[in-house]
């Protein structure tokens, strides 16, 4: 087994005690968008590296730094550096150093690591280190022609359907191993924790159960192609503002039930603290939980310059990214420096043979030493030698473009206004609607809201091979059937709008919301939303439009929720839809929906409020303390855990969507026990006692309407009162597709882990005494039918 899969999810691991948070020399002190403190800890000075990032270095008189790569090997053992060597982390004496073994491997597994094991007593003290450092960017996958630009993981959440994400998982291996790459910097896995904050598209959406199971299949997709797949950002990463010097503040069950996490080839740690330690030098995270308590076999790669000692090696770090301590510094805390700290006796070597084994293993498992592609693109220059444009696109527009369908949410439909069907005349109104005027990759890394979003912005990006903007396809789809198609693509010229829309059988409007990375600035967001509506005014442009068309229908691009209220109740406004981020295929996608070529099926991965203040968490903005502490207070309170347990009702709540059809639920049965010991001490998480499949839930589902599509029942558990949780939690789903008149059974399994919490005195997994509620329907609050289980 590559991934070890349980109960479709994993918890993430945390801190029982809170340690003090040190102000680290290295830390942001200006660039773009910078609102934080621009002082440095004595000895460091502020340096400015780009037009993004100023950072606290050590100042010229107190650096001996000599050496002059960054990269993966060469230099002599004794060539070091203060600033890369002063620093272990508390790491002084060998004898002190937990190095975990692998636990419950699969055979596979255990066969890639006798050939590690093998490999690696046969190299050098430097050609092991060598291993753990890795050169960032120069060979980046980012900015490379003829490859494919997939829907946003946060799409993916919204199909509910395990089998479209398996299959973008597939296509994207497939892409990253034609190009010759051998780790995938993804799938991202952190929760919608604050509705804005900017990199929410790149996960899975507010709910842990689904994100570890989106989390789940694209890792095994990607890892079907022999790629590794990496599983970020390990752990609470979950704001750009102040991401490399802010500590998130977590109490103990919190992080073991909402943090989900799945055991892919590698962990990513984040850049910041956890309870005031950086993650990557966390031997609780690291060594205690990930490495110990889970029995992962992989590897863990620091985030970009999230490597703050040595030192973090003894902590359960195996590779630093992207080697040196800061672009282009020339200076790393691996490579010399931890040879040096071998020689020193503060790293052991015992634990430089475990990370190096742990690197080559996963290398052999995926079967990358043998008849692997080479390195075929130069992402920094596409004419240079060595980039042989390799096409790897094959024919993964298709799956795009289905993902593109089953990942539109269909808000509203009053009056029958959708499918549309023939309309004499058409009206196109917003920039969203058609291409950028600077083209598809007209800003690095996806950094403007021009035109058609179909993708945010940051590292997680890439370039678009075409992009089908919604105007084109619904020209080309509406001209077939002799509709005549006007348009207005100014989101600001409001008269035009008008004028347009005036008179139209029909009038789409399209409104867009972005955010991403932080190290690009859009339109004055640092990567995070500055708030939750729509931009460019998109809220008046649907007002004026609605004002004089009675069918106005609203298209959203965003990267999550938006504040609908200004609008949403408008009779004109008679349907609304969420499109997403849908990739290259973004308007074929949306108009095989409004024309019912395909029939509605995506579901809200998160809620969409009334008010922003109805969220349980926010992005912190601005703070004059060098480590900003972010304060987890809403617990397990997280989306529509949150709305359910204060009575808040939702504009939409979590799962909703509506169809062309109507399905039936009946039948409802329910059989099994959770009764038996659930291990505990080391590895308890993952032993089988937890994840084997113990209950069964079964209903018959029906297709009561005249139009085929697929349904998604969802299925969620109510814990006793004593259990100090939620009120509900999602813990099944499923997507079926049913004929008119059609009806099944449908079988959902749970596991012990299904009821089980987290005892934080106990430290161990435990089912609490009572009664459990088992609901089926749906969305959250669209429960058609209801039974329970005695715990």
């Amino acid at each position: 087994m590559v991934l070890l899969r349980l109960a479709g999810v994993l918890a993430f691991s945390s801190l029982v005690t809170l340690v003090v948070a040190q102000q680290p020399i290295y830390q942001q002190c200006g660039g773009i968008g910078w609102t934080g403190s621009t002082a440095c800890v004595s000895g460091s000075s502020c340096v400015v590296l780009n037009d993004y990032y100023s950072q606290c270095l050590p100042s010229p008189a107190s650096s001996s730094a000599t050496s002059t790569a960054a990269s993966t090997t060469s230099t002599a053992a004794s060539t070091t550096s203060t600033a890369a060597s002063t620093s272990t982390s508390g790491a002084t004496s060998t004898s002190s150093v937990s190095i975990p073994k692998a636990t419950n491997m699969s055979p596979e597994w255990q066969a890639a690591y006798k050939k590690a094991e093998a490999s690696v007593a046969k190299l050098s003290l430097q050609e092991k280190v060598d291993l753990a450092t890795g050169v960032g960017w120069m060979d980046g996958v980012r900015d490379v022609d003829n490859v494919s630009a997939f829907p946003a993981a946060i799409n993916a959440a919204a199909t509910f359907n395990r089998t479209l994400i398996r299959q973008r998982g597939v296509a994207m291996g497939q892409e990253f191993r034609g190009k010759g790459v051998h780790v995938a910097l993804g799938p991202m896995m952190n929760t919608m924790r604050a509705p804005a904050a900017g990199r929410n598209w790149e996960g899975f959406g507010g709910d842990p159960f689904l994100s570890g199971e989106g989390a789940y299949e694209t890792v095994m997709g990607v890892q079907s192609a022999g790629v590794q797949a990496t599983a970020k950002h390990y752990i609470n990463n979950e704001q750009e503002h102040f991401r490399d010097t802010s500590s998130s503040d977590v109490d103990d069950r919190s992080k073991w039930v909402t943090l989900t996490v799945t055991l892919a080839m590698n962990k990513y740690p984040d850049a910041s603290s956890v309870n005031g330690s950086f993650a990557c030098e966390n031997d609780k995270t690291l060594n205690g939980i990930l490495k110990t308590e889970f029995g992962f076999p992989g590897y863990v790669m620091s985030d970009w310059q999230a490597t703050h000692s040595t030192g973090s090696i003894n902590q359960g770090l195996d590779m630093t990214m992207p080697g040196d301590t800061f672009f282009g510094s020339g200076v790393s805390y691996f490579g010399p420096a931890l040879i040096s700290a071998v020689n020193q006796g503060t790293v052991p070597e015992a634990r430089i043979d475990d990370m190096a084994t742990r690197i080559l293993a996963a290398w052999y498992l995926l079967g990358q030493d043998s008849g692997y592609p080479n390195v075929n693109f130069n992402a920094w220059n596409n004419n240079a030698a060595g980039n042989s444009h390799v096409d790897v696109q094959s024919d993964h527009k298709n799956v795009i473009r289905a993902i593109g369908q089953a990942s539109t949410v269909l808000l509203k439909n009053s009056q029958g206004a959708l499918p549309l069907s023939t309309p004499r005349t058409l009206a196109v109104i917003g920039s969203g609607a058609r291409n950028s005027t600077l083209g598809p990759n007209g800003y690095s890394d996806r950094g403007g809201d021009d035109g058609v979003l179909a993708m945010g912005w940051g590292s997680g990006t890439a370039n678009f091979p075409y992009l089908v903007a919604p105007l084109d396809a619904l020209t080309a789809k509406a001209s077939a059937a002799g509709t005549k198609v006007s348009s207005s693509t100014s989101d600001t010229d409001l008269n035009a709008a008008a004028n347009a829309a005036a008179g139209k059988d029909v009038a789409i409007v399209f409104i867009t919301a972005d955010s991403g990375e932080g190290y690009i600035t859009v339109e004055g967001n640092f990567g995070d939303r500055n708030d939750l509506l729509a931009w460019h005014g998109g809220d008046a442009l649907v007002e004026q439009v609605a004002s004089v068309n009675p069918n106005t229908i609203v298209a959203v691009n965003s990267v999550g929720p938006i504040i609908m209220e200004n609008w949403i109740d408008n009779e004109n406004v008679t349907a609304v839809l969420w499109s997403g981020l849908p990739g290259q295929e973004a308007g074929n996608a949306v108009t095989d929906v409004l024309y019912g070529v395909y029939n509605p099926s995506g579901r809200l991965p998160y809620t969409i409020a009334h008010n922003a203040s109805d969220y349980s968490a926010a992005v912190i903005y601005s703070s004059s303390s060098s480590i900003l502490d972010i304060p987890y207070n809403e617990g397990l309170f997280v989306d529509y855990r949150h709305f359910d347990a204060q009575g808040i009702k939702p504009r939409f709540e979590f799962g909703f969507g509506l169809s062309y059809t109507t399905f039936e639920y009946s039948d409802l049965s329910i059989s099994g026990s959770t009764a038996g010991d659930i291990a505990s001490g080391p590895g308890s998480s993952i032993d089988p006692s937890l994840h084997e499949s113990v209950v069964q839930v079964g209903f018959t589902l029906k297709n009561v309407g005249s139009v085929a599509g697929h349904e998604i029942p969802q299925l969620y558990i109510s814990l006793p009162s004593s259990a100090n949780s939620p009120p509900q939690g999602l813990k099944g789903f499923d997507n079926v597709y049913l004929e008119p008149g059609e009806s099944t059974t449908v079988t959902m399994e749970l596991s012990r882990y299904s009821f089980a919490i987290w005892d934080v005195i106990a430290q161990r997994w435990s089912i609490p005494s009572g009664t459990s509620k088992i609901s089926v329907g749906g969305s959250s609050r669209d429960i058609r039918l209801t039974g329970t289980l005695a715990l």
